[in-house]
């Protein structure tokens, strides 16, 4: 199983960038595909969720409105969106995933796949 996650970098407060993560190994379409996010000194938090039944997505309360998750199962990817980003929203970003759906989606422990995280910095 592997997944890699790529596309950050640095961008201004208000300007946009697109994550992707490529998954390995795995029933994709069976999946459930999320992303966490950590800044330095801080836990990994939820950012969001895109399920496989019911193809439904949620969103932490900070990010609401700003980012989207999306699925692409014919290429094994999903992605976030990101708009009007904010100096907060600096982290290392990494794609989750996990097979059970149905249960609590912000719980970091419940996602057994992970990839390597990408960085990244929204100066102000």
């Amino acid at each position: 199983v592997q997944l890699q996650a790529f596309g950050g970098g640095l961008m201004q407060a208000g300007g946009f960038l697109r994550l992707s993560c490529k998954v390995s190994g795995l029933t994709f379409s069976r999946v459930v595909m999320a992303w966490f996010r950590q800044a330095p000194g801080k836990e990994r938090e939820f950012v969001a969720v895109s399920t496989w039944s019911g193809g439904r997505s949620y969103y932490a309360d900070s990010v609401k409105g700003r980012f989207t998750i999306s699925r692409d199962n014919a290429k094994n990817t999903v992605a976030l969106q990101m708009n009007s980003l904010k100096p907060e929203d600096t982290a290392v970003y990494y794609c989750a995933g996990k097979n059970v759906d149905g249960d609590s989606y912000a719980y970091r422990y419940d996602y057994p796949y992970w990839g390597q995280g990408t960085q990244v910095t929204v100066s102000s």
